[in-house]
């Protein structure tokens, strides 16, 4: 996945994710309109702080991830809506 470097880093605990696209389509086929789409529980991280004091970051540059579904802060950041939230908001690494 190509992106282009952020002028934004994240401080401490904190990373920068790009949420997936939310589906448009059911496993059976049915189109979801606009109005019954789920907020993406997915994403790729595009960056990372440093890590508090006594831990170290355990999620890099380009992982995808899962999240809580109300974790972290949307922002809009070079014309991306992205999510900025806490390391311990990262459910799992995929």
């Amino acid at each position: 996945m190509a992106t282009k470097k952020l002028n934004v880093t994240p401080l401490h605990d904190r990373v920068i994710v790009k949420p997936a696209a939310a589906e448009t389509k059911s496993a059976g086929g049915i189109i979801i309109p606009d109005t019954a789409k789920e907020k993406p529980q997915r994403g790729v991280v595009l960056a990372a702080g440093t890590g508090k004091k006594d831990e170290p970051m355990t999620v890099k540059v380009g992982d995808a991830v899962l999240y809580g579904k109300y974790a972290g802060t949307e922002i809009t950041i070079d014309g991306q809506d992205l999510l900025i939230m806490r390391e311990s908001d990262i459910l799992a690494i995929v």
